[in-house]
């Protein structure tokens, strides 16, 4: 049995995409066979287990987020303490992204250990509105996160742009893979017909016979939720937002904002909904893109080059370029068109069932495991191997 030690910043139910990502992962490789642990920040310190998963939470302050919108948890100093004692105990240490407490934590635990290290980063660069941001974003890859991502037997990425921005800080190339986030397509799903959709949108008190287009994100600039605002157009649709954020969406004809909810009310929604936007940047292949698509949503959102790798129909999801007057051109036509809102809704649905599968996602991490742990008996197949960036 393979022992895994997942570290991320957060874990549900705090509410964000790199946490729902470790869940699922944690909860697909502990159903494979493996055993999993959790690390991450919390309320309070504690160990529970979940789903079959054993979270180790440390004591941490919020107060970036809070105040600033900024997910950066202050873990206690016990933080190091646990992360050697379950690098110790792990056949590999599998880290989410660098730019946090836990991932310079764990990756001091896992040298230390010489544990095997494997290293998912979600995103390159973030062009945060905030100078100081970015810079301590520049700082923290230039002092912690090269030797990370240097130290990793494998790098995992979803698009060109972060295996480029990976490799230009220190990643080996030949560590450096492609892999797909998943969906629960059973979760994600369309409504079964229009009278389950109309009554998702009666338990949000959202209202019948109109075009409904959704937004889920944080409401800070990088996701878009600001622009898509400059697009609204209350005689044709109206803009529904889900996702937590100092910023305020409400008082506005033809907008409404749900806060943040769980998977289960998400899935519920996308439902409810008749077309999803996200007008973000520099975010390849974003997780809510792809719930959407499972959910049978027709999918507007920024023609981003980390797109490219996957074959995307694009006369069946529309990407276009960060501008409101495009965004709600293209929202219009879908508003106005239900046949063309069916056949876009029914290719995502495709795409994202045949391609999405958290099982496989999870065979593929343990593939990567074993190879990393330099395991020969669990070979890379060729595709995995001609997904190498070199």
């Amino acid at each position: 049995m393979t022992r895994v030690l997942l570290v991320s910043h957060y874990y549900p139910p705090h509410v964000g995409g790199i946490e729902n990502v470790v869940r699922s992962e944690a909860v697909h490789l502990a159903r494979a066979g493996a055993e999993v642990t959790v690390l991450t920040s919390g309320a309070e310190t504690a160990t529970t287990v979940e789903d079959g998963v054993r979270v180790v939470r440390v004591a941490a302050w919020n107060g970036a987020e809070a105040r600033a919108g900024v997910p950066f948890p202050v873990l206690s100093p016990r933080l190091l303490g646990a992360a050697l004692r379950w690098a110790r105990w792990a056949d590999v240490v599998h880290v989410h992204d660098c730019l946090y407490m836990t991932s310079w934590a764990a990756g001091l635990a896992a040298a230390l250990t010489r544990t095997p290290q494997v290293l998912t980063q979600h995103v390159a660069l973030v062009e945060h509105p905030s100078a100081l941001v970015r810079a301590v974003q520049r700082a923290v890859y230039a002092v912690a996160g090269r030797p990370l991502l240097r130290r990793a037997r494998r790098v995992l990425v979803l698009n060109d742009r972060v295996a480029a921005f990976v490799a230009e800080r220190g990643a080996r190339p030949a560590t450096v893979r492609y892999l797909f986030n998943g969906v629960d397509t059973g979760t994600f799903r369309p409504a079964r017909t229009p009278a389950e959709r109309d009554a998702a949108r009666e338990r949000f008190a959202l209202p019948l016979g109109r075009a409904l287009v959704l937004f889920v994100g944080r409401l800070v600039p990088k996701k878009g939720y600001d622009l898509l605002l400059s697009a609204a157009d209350p005689a044709s649709y109206d803009l529904v937002f889900a996702g937590s954020g100092s910023e305020t969406t409400a008082d506005r004809p033809g907008v409404r904002h749900l806060g943040a909810l769980s998977p289960d009310q998400l899935a519920d929604l996308y439902r409810a909904c008749d077309v999803f936007a996200l007008p973000s940047t520099a975010e390849g292949f974003p997780l809510t893109v792809q719930e959407a698509m499972a959910s049978g949503l027709p999918v507007v959102t920024t023609d981003d080059p980390g797109y490219a790798p996957y074959g995307l129909d694009r006369t069946r999801l529309r990407l276009l370029p960060r501008d409101a007057g495009v965004l709600r051109e293209a929202l219009r036509e879908l508003a106005d068109d239900e046949a063309l809102r069916t056949a876009m809704g029914r290719y995502s649905h495709t795409y994202a069932t045949t391609g999405f599968a958290w099982g496989e996602h999870a065979a593929r991490l343990l593939t990567h495991y074993g190879a990393a742990a330099g395991d020969r008996t669990v070979p890379e197949d060729r595709e995995e191997r001609a997904e190498a960036v070199t």
